[in-house]
């Protein structure tokens, strides 16, 4: 009987081995100049590579970030057997997997550095539509790495400030002495009484 059971679970085991999925995070890309503050942000790209299970996506983790306040944007898809699906990072839609808005008072050269976990099942079919729960899948991780770039403000050049000064003393003069004439001209044509 245990040789039966040992045979069982043996020759299910080819079948798990071949349930694979691959999971990959692109470098953080650092949005400037669209939001206040500061945004970091990653996309991802998810294949399964089982021919014949589904992959359904349960959990992902981050660990903690400093300097910063994390937003999920995974949208955690269920895939065919062969299926892939890419999400690249979008902070308008927003989309991807993840995004950090920068805290005002992060120090310079600070980095944020990590691991996503990504959590999945294995499902016999679609589990919108019949498919059963087979197994836990084993977790996989991509690293993540986020400094933020903060661009300088421009301050103002010498010489536009310079030149928006002179044209202002300009402008008073000339209202002055447009008043100035005014007043001659009025005493000039007032009758005598």
């Amino acid at each position: 009987m245990r040789t039966l059971v040992l045979a069982i679970c043996l020759s299910a085991l080819p079948g798990l081995a071949a349930n694979i999925y691959t999971f990959s995070v692109p470098p953080g890309e650092n949005v400037i100049g669209i939001f206040e503050p500061l945004r970091t942000g990653w996309g991802y790209v998810l294949q399964n590579n089982s021919g014949s299970d589904w992959l359904v996506t349960t959990g992902l983790d981050a660990g903690t970030f400093l300097y910063a306040t994390p937003q999920l944007l995974f949208d955690f898809p269920d895939l065919a057997p062969g299926a892939s699906v890419t999400v690249p990072y979008d902070p308008l839609t927003p989309a991807g997997l993840y995004q950090i808005a920068w805290d005002q008072n992060v120090p310079a050269g600070f980095v944020n550095s990590g691991t996503f976990t990504l959590t999945a099942q294995w499902w016999s079919g679609d589990p919108l539509a019949g498919g059963k729960f087979i197994a836990d899948a084993t977790n996989v991780s991509a690293a993540y790495r986020a400094t933020p770039t903060i661009a300088a403000v421009p301050e103002p050049s010498t010489l536009g400030l310079t030149a928006l000064v002179g044209l202002t003393v300009l402008a008073v003069a000339a209202c002055r002495r447009n008043s100035a004439f005014s007043f001659i001209r009025n005493v000039e044509t007032r009758p005598e009484a």
